[in-house]
């Protein structure tokens, strides 16, 4: 993983996590890295690493077994899942709104360009 400067690596760590739980790699009760497995690979303070994992921990989306390290909660796809659906409609859904008003492109055209695009990535992952 390269980290972009654009946002803190904790971030970009807590991130990370969230589309491999969403792609499935970690499932309900899968152990995660561990600070020091982040400081080995990404070459990160480990503090910077249990930033990034504390998140998660606050949110419900991983928890923590007393000296054994942290776990994906059994719910955790839904978290996130809500979590960014909220994000997704309060950040990305005006700006793109603003933009289709400034290009006055009917609601219509988008509804199929999306539609498009979206069968399009369901055959890539086929």
């Amino acid at each position: 993983m390269n980290f972009n400067q654009d946002k803190p690596i904790f971030i970009q760590i807590s991130e990370m996590l969230e589309n491999q739980i969403l792609d499935g790699l970690l499932k309900p009760e899968d152990q995660t890295p561990s600070t020091n497995d982040f400081q080995k690979v990404y070459q990160i303070n480990p503090a910077t690493a249990r930033k990034g994992l504390n998140i998660l921990v606050d949110e419900g989306i991983l928890y923590k077994k007393r000296g054994m390290g942290m776990y994906v909660s059994e719910d955790a796809m839904e978290k996130i899942i809500s979590k960014r659906e909220r994000e997704f409609f309060s950040t990305h859904i005006p700006e793109l709104v603003k933009e289709i008003n400034r290009l006055n492109i009917p609601v219509e055209k988008l509804i199929m360009e999306l539609k498009k695009l979206q069968e399009e990535e369901n055959d890539k992952s086929k």
